[in-house]
């Protein structure tokens, strides 16, 4: 029987995951992965209460139950990565370094250490194994896939995984809609069938991004100059602006603006009310740090941020196996530099990088 440790957070995904694979005849252990534990100016961190959902959670399933402390590893891999990124001008995304590093690297290693064959999450992604031989999974052969809920699909955040990583992870809500996943949760009566989706950054809370911010970047105010280079207001700090914002600029009266780019040695923000202006608008994809699953080929499409479309891609230019250069059949809104594009091939995740 193969030992399988799940990420439990408390919520009903992971707590639906932990259920099925216990149907299926694995050994399951919980472990609750403490990787924020900081309160933060009108924010409660949530974990105590997520752990101890966890905790009942494991009691309920009659599985064995472990927690694990990344919080250090977390604060240097994830945390400062943030806040690095955001300091330079850009906007990363958090998830995608936190599957990278955290659960998808250390947990992985720790849960090996202690006894797993596998991991399992309830990420909403499928994972289809080759097989060397009727027992045993092959390294680096497996494929990522998206989830069969087009809507809930989270494979954009999983794209840099490792190949060898991937060959011991299980999704077991890839074929499952969230609908299908609260009704088992309803008719097994699990403690999470009602429990509402955890919103804000990967583990710290509903907190938004620039409250998060602020404890770490002490950003002083700046000029928003507008597409004729008029000043027409001030910005609370740069680093707290991306690509396309809309929200939160205080420039009164009037069309709404959108942010085009920023320069941050002249802590200036620029804007349009021109939904159509070129700035926002772009159709070549530039990508460093690049992760391949798979080598791209055949008929590709990209996705360049979570749930939106994926756009065909017209030619891509691999000039090494850490950048890219992507060619779009159409034009894509607010491409954001720090974000990850990903490319598809159908149903398949070939890999991606990140937009510079």
């Amino acid at each position: 029987m193969k030992r399988v440790f799940v990420g439990l957070s408390g919520g009903v995904d992971s707590s639906v995951a932990a259920l099925l694979l216990k149907q299926q005849g694995y050994e399951v252990t919980g472990v609750y992965m403490k990787n924020w534990s900081q309160d933060l100016p009108g924010m409660k961190c949530p974990w105590k209460e997520d752990y101890q959902d966890a905790k009942r959670l494991a009691v309920q399933l009659a599985i064995d139950f472990k927690l694990y402390d990344f919080e250090t590893e977390y604060r240097q891999r994830v945390v400062d990565y943030m806040v690095r990124e955001y300091k330079a001008g850009r906007t990363p995304n958090p998830d995608i370094m936190c599957n990278q590093e955290v659960k998808f690297k250390l947990f992985l290693e720790t849960a090996l250490e202690n006894g797993a064959d596998l991991i399992a999450t309830g990420h909403y992604a499928r994972v289809e194994h080759a097989r060397a031989n009727s027992s045993q999974l092959t390294a680096h052969s497996s494929r990522l896939l998206r989830a069969k809920d087009t809507d809930k699909d989270q494979t954009y955040f999983l794209y840099r995984i490792s190949k060898s990583a991937l060959s011991k992870v299980l999704f077991p809500l890839g074929g499952l809609t969230k609908k299908e996943v609260r009704e088992i949760a309803k008719k097994h009566g699990l403690i999470s069938a009602g429990r509402k989706e955890s919103m804000g950054i990967c583990f710290v809370g509903n907190v938004g991004i620039k409250e998060f911010l602020s404890q770490y970047i002490n950003e002083k105010p700046g000029k928003i100059v507008d597409q004729n280079g008029k000043i027409i207001g001030e910005h609370e700090g740069a680093a707290f602006y991306t690509i396309g914002q809309r929200h939160g600029l205080s420039i009164g009266g009037g069309l709404p603006y959108y942010v085009t780019g920023k320069n941050m040695e002249k802590n200036e923000v620029y804007v349009t009310v021109d939904l159509q202006d070129k700035k926002l608008w772009k159709r070549q994809i530039k990508l460093t740090d690049a992760h391949w699953l798979d080598k791209p080929n055949g008929k590709l499409s990209v996705r360049t941020r979570h749930r939106a479309s994926l756009i065909p891609v017209k030619k891509l230019d691999l000039s090494s196996n850490l950048t890219a250069a992507i060619e779009l059949e159409e034009e894509v809104r607010a491409l954001t530099p720090g974000q990850s594009a990903v490319l598809y091939s159908g149903n398949k995740v070939l890999g991606g990088g990140i937009v510079v």
